[in-house]
């Protein structure tokens, strides 16, 4: 059963009074409770295309299903109401809130100390050196991202979008957002998107989803699309970004 459905979906901007499209008749299905990955080379319009399943930029013309209700022209407040949530590539610093008020406005209860390291530990984090920080710049983009995951998590949402969540961390981040997505892939009765070029986190999926040139261009098992996708040199992105050179 699709959880998400997409019907040809376009987004169009204006670029120096010339008409640009990015998603140009995209149509996606995505079924209940899978780990997805979307990848494809630079420019292909996948960030795009997250941010208008989360209604942060408006749809040009087509349509987005999410658990059998037309969201096409619905708000990002309406679409989080219904259970979708969405983490951008570069995470928001919130001056004088503190981790443990995060997470209560995520879960939108008054979730208790113990509650919130228990999210804090499921990302990695030892929760006492963390519940009651402030959400600032104090902490690495590894932490925030580890953050951001979290209030995720206490949002329990039935959609959960994770736009390039590799993006400005470093290597050692990098492997302990490996082990969290793994982690989410077993425990999470949701289901995850995720936007990304780097392999260890495709090797995660259930499904990969190729988008180029604002379209589906593959869609499939991870058993089926990887191995294809790395002999191809439409896929040099991923061959490169494993976050040896990429940070």
């Amino acid at each position: 059963m699709s959880l998400l459905s997409i019907k040809n979906l376009t987004y169009k901007v204006d670029d120096e009074n010339d008409v640009k499209e990015i998603i140009d008749g995209l149509d996606l299905e995505v079924e209940d409770g899978k780990f997805v990955c979307i990848t494809g080379p630079n420019g292909g319009g996948k960030s795009t295309l997250a941010k208008l399943i989360m209604g942060v930029n408006p749809t040009t013309s087509g349509q987005i299903i999410f658990d059998g209700e037309d969201i096409t022209n619905k708000s990002i407040t309406e679409r989080a109401k219904l259970g979708i949530s969405f983490a951008f590539q570069a995470p928001v610093h919130f001056k004088g809130i503190r981790v443990i008020d995060l997470l209560r406005l995520a879960a939108g209860s008054q979730i208790s100390v113990t509650e919130a390291c228990d999210y804090l530990s499921k990302v990695g984090l030892c929760a006492k050196d963390y519940v009651n920080r402030e959400v600032n710049g104090s902490l690495s983009g590894g932490e925030l991202k580890r953050i951001e995951i979290a209030t995720v998590l206490a949002r329990g949402t039935k959609l959960s979008i994770f736009d390039e969540p590799e993006a400005g961390i470093d290597l050692w981040s990098f492997q302990n957002l490996i082990k969290v997505f793994e982690n989410m892939r077993k425990t999470v009765k949701g289901t995850i998107i995720v936007i990304s070029h780097q392999e260890r986190i495709l090797n995660i999926a259930d499904e990969i989803v190729v988008i180029e040139n604002g379209r589906v261009k593959k869609q499939g098992s991870r058993d089926e699309i990887l191995p294809e996708l790395l002999g191809t040199s439409s896929a040099s992105n991923i061959a490169c970004n494993k976050l040896g050179g990429e940070q």
